[in-house]
């Protein structure tokens, strides 16, 4: 097993250790929903659920199976939410020739329930809760240190919280497990927004206490309390609680481990002060998901693209249209491609960013400018455009400020974990897609719950509306 978010003495000095017993530790149990498993007697060469939590070495290695598997194949992979929910809103064009996984149905906005990226992002988003719950389970129930187990236990919950928190925003009602109990879990309703949004409030509160806000690695590849503070202000600014968010993200910004990054061209390399959590590449060396997937030179793209919609939302002289794209001209035609990472061969200064600084000031100026604070809001929005040189905004309305929010969103995160659509949905504003997107309607604001779970629970029933 590859892990890119561990100490990788720490993960080989685990892997070792499992050779030298002749053992191999129970990862399924961790790595995919096989419930059924747990119901029978673990093999003689397996490592059970009690032994993988009787140290922390093996518990850590628990961890970093799960966060392996968020980079792999997981709504958090570079290869998962940006670019499908990119193409699904306005930010990519697709360019592929045959629709073998679903994209094209969701560039058009025609997805069904049958749709196999669909299913993915559900399935996996649920593999990985299923893990998270079964870390939470072992470490609950083990004699490690206190420190340990509240550390354990808050980094399993922040993912499995951030994990529900996209389902919710992409599907809408969703299931919320809480155990590894399959005869709980097989038939697990579904849970309304407002319900979701609680539990969630409940449970980040919790991550936050559980966790430190040291980190455990310099590259900040482990979430802190910190990371868990920003999905809780996420989450209080769905529930429209304004003063909480700001709260909160004024707690972020004040902590002398941060600072806004002022040079363009350093955003996306890994040891900048303004990244909360990043998720470390395969190998050494290796580059991010990012990099490749939107990569193309010499020849017209056959995946993505930068659309035109997002090129004309910015404004003349922005650096990060300059620093972020790059125009591939063939045959007297021109696309842009994504060049927010660089590294495409050796790749030795980047990892893929989950969190940065830059969300906690425009979600911070959100919040502020819901309060009608506007000339304070205008301080956390500023710095971003003028780093891009860009004017400051200037006494401006709280209606113009909340346009001009979204804006900055789009030109800041395009094709990062799909910002775009959560940003349009938060401001009820996914409608006006249909000026762009012929196919698009009202009930596309969810995608359909996958068919193959609705047949193996029809607790999950009924289909979201208009599929």
């Amino acid at each position: 097993m590859k892990n890119s978010n561990i100490n990788i003495n720490q993960y080989r000095r685990v892997v070792r250790f499992s050779r030298n017993m002749g053992m191999i530790l129970l990862f399924c149990v961790l790595l995919f929903s096989c419930e059924k498993l747990l119901e029978v007697e673990t093999p003689s060469n397996q490592i059970g659920k009690d032994k993988v939590f009787a140290d922390v070495q093996t518990a850590n290695a628990a961890l970093a199976g799960l966060y392996a598997g968020l980079r792999d194949n997981s709504p958090l992979s570079g290869e998962s939410l940006g670019p499908f929910l990119g193409v699904y809103t306005d930010d990519l064009d697709s360019y592929a020739l045959t629709d073998t996984n679903g994209v094209l149905a969701l560039y058009h906005n025609q997805q069904t329930d049958t749709n196999s990226t669909v299913y993915s992002v559900w399935s996996t988003a649920y593999q990985h809760i299923y893990s998270a719950n079964a870390i939470i389970e072992g470490v609950k129930a083990s004699a490690l240190p206190v420190n340990e187990k509240n550390r354990i236990e808050g980094e399993a919950l922040l993912v499995r919280s951030i994990l529900l928190f996209y389902l919710q925003q992409v599907f809408g009602a969703v299931p919320y497990p809480v155990t590894t109990d399959y005869t709980i879990n097989q038939s697990l309703p579904r849970v309304e927004t407002g319900e979701v949004l609680s539990r969630l409030e409940t449970d980040l509160s919790r991550c936050a206490e559980l966790l430190s806000d040291q980190y455990r690695d310099e590259e900040r590849v482990y979430p802190n309390r910190k990371a868990a503070e920003l999905m809780l202000a996420k989450v209080y600014i769905l529930a429209q609680k304004w003063v909480q968010a700001e709260t909160i993200l004024k707690t972020i910004l004040g902590n002398p481990l941060y600072s806004f990054q002022n040079d363009l061209s350093k955003i996306f390399q890994k040891d900048s002060k303004h990244i909360l959590w990043q998720l470390k590449p395969a190998n050494p060396g290796d580059p991010v998901k990012e990099a490749m997937l939107y990569y193309f030179s010499g020849a017209a793209p056959t995946t993505y693209a930068l659309s035109e919609s997002l090129l004309n939302s910015f404004e003349a002289g922005d650096l990060r249209k300059q620093q972020w794209m790059t125009p591939v001209m063939v045959g007297g035609s021109t696309w842009y491609r994504v060049n927010k990472y660089k590294n495409t061969t050796i790749n030795n200064t980047e990892d893929s960013i989950v969190f940065r600084l830059e969300e906690v000031y425009l979600l911070l100026t959100e919040a502020l400018t819901q309060q009608n604070k506007t000339a304070e809001a205008l301080l956390y929005i500023n710095p971003i455009r003028q780093r891009a040189e860009l004017s400051p905004l200037v006494s401006v309305s709280k209606e113009v400020l909340l346009s001009e929010i979204l804006l900055e969103n789009r030109r800041e995160f395009f094709t990062e974990t799909g910002h775009r659509f959560l940003d349009l949905k938060r401001n009820n504003r996914l409608n006006d897609l249909q000026g762009v997107k012929p196919n698009w309607q009202p009930f596309h604001n969810v995608w359909p719950i996958p068919q193959k779970d609705l047949l193996l629970n029809p607790n999950l029933n009924a289909q979201n509306n208009g599929y």
